[in-house]
């Protein structure tokens, strides 16, 4: 399972960061792991380092399954580090119906 990152501008994509949220999705998406060919994560601030106090860090996560088209959830959060928890959570519940339809979870 390929897992490829993504920032925009106002967000640093510091390797320490980077492995900190390949780990993440790592184990949150183990489970499916033989089903995945890759995960895309795209990490933003929707409002920049200006504004602070409302959710606007954003993790939109792509995932490509085998023979399948690409899954794609999105998270608002406070931090970049409960975006990527939030949307990995709702990762899961897409491929549990993606793949439970299919027979194969």
């Amino acid at each position: 399972m390929q897992i490829q990152i993504n920032t925009d501008k106002n967000i640093s994509g510091h390797e320490a960061l980077a492995q900190s949220i390949e780990a993440q999705l790592e184990r949150v998406l183990a489970r499916f792991a033989a089903q995945i060919t890759r995960i895309e994560a795209h990490l933003s601030d929707e409002n920049s380092t200006a504004k602070t106090g409302i959710p606007d860090k954003r993790c939109l996560l792509e995932v490509r399954l085998a023979g399948r088209q690409p899954l794609s959830v999105s998270e608002l959060a406070q931090t970049v580090e409960q975006a990527v928890g939030g949307a990995a959570q709702k990762m899961v519940g897409a491929l549990e119906s993606e793949l439970g339809k299919l027979g194969r979870r």
